[in-house]
């Protein structure tokens, strides 16, 4: 395993994304336990992109434009629908001292779809992994699996401390309405953004 390969997945998990935007919400609603949950299940949300990587099926989203839209607008319906319930504090990004009770499978589920449902994982694998295995190796599926889970674990990492970070500041501002109100505003925005960003997008 290279260094490239690390620096290269360090640089991709931390860049801000859906998954860690959700993570960080859950950490503001929930508190550090449901960071760890959606943490954990953008992480499994990766698993089928790798996945189809790995087999060779994402490179029917790639030829297929039938394929790939209909996945990246059910993507897109999913992110608006995640903007408009935090808007109105529903599901489980209510940010608020008092939020319903949600079980660690809802934020899982929650999560794993966030990341399901964005086709351009599923081609960016395709893409990203073949370029760290040898063209002569010999057996490159274990190869492979192994990046695969070296990535996982850096995403859950990553994801984790970023949703452990914003359930330490979670009393400071469930304690501020106003502040409160803004957060719960910019949620929603960055996930209508980032639902408008993937609409426009190409394979």
């Amino acid at each position: 395993m290279s260094l490239e390969f690390l620096i290269t997945s360090l640089i991709v998990v931390a860049s801000p994304g859906t998954g860690a935007l959700y993570t960080m919400a859950a950490g503001l609603s929930r508190g550090s336990r449901a960071s760890i949950v959606a943490a954990f299940g953008c992480t499994l949300g990766c698993v089928p992109h790798m996945a189809a990587a790995i087999l060779g099926l994402a490179a029917l989203l790639h030829t297929s434009a039938l394929a790939f839209e209909t996945v990246k607008y059910l993507g897109v319906a999913y992110l608006l629908y995640m903007a408009w319930n935090t808007l109105k504090e529903r599901g489980g990004l209510g940010l608020g001292r008092e939020t319903g009770a949600r079980t660690a499978m809802q934020v899982t589920v929650e999560a794993v779809l966030i990341n399901i449902l964005n086709p351009k994982l599923s081609i960016f694998f395709l893409a990203f992994l073949p370029q760290f295995v040898s063209a002569d190796e010999a057996h490159p599926l274990p190869h492979m699996l192994m990046l695969s889970a070296v990535f996982m674990l850096m995403t859950f990492v990553v994801f984790a401390a970023y949703g452990l970070f914003a359930a330490s500041v979670r009393d400071h501002v469930i304690s501020r309405p106003r502040v409160m109100t803004w957060m719960r505003r910019t949620f929603a925005g960055a996930f209508a953004a980032l639902g408008a960003k993937l609409a426009f997008t190409e394979r």
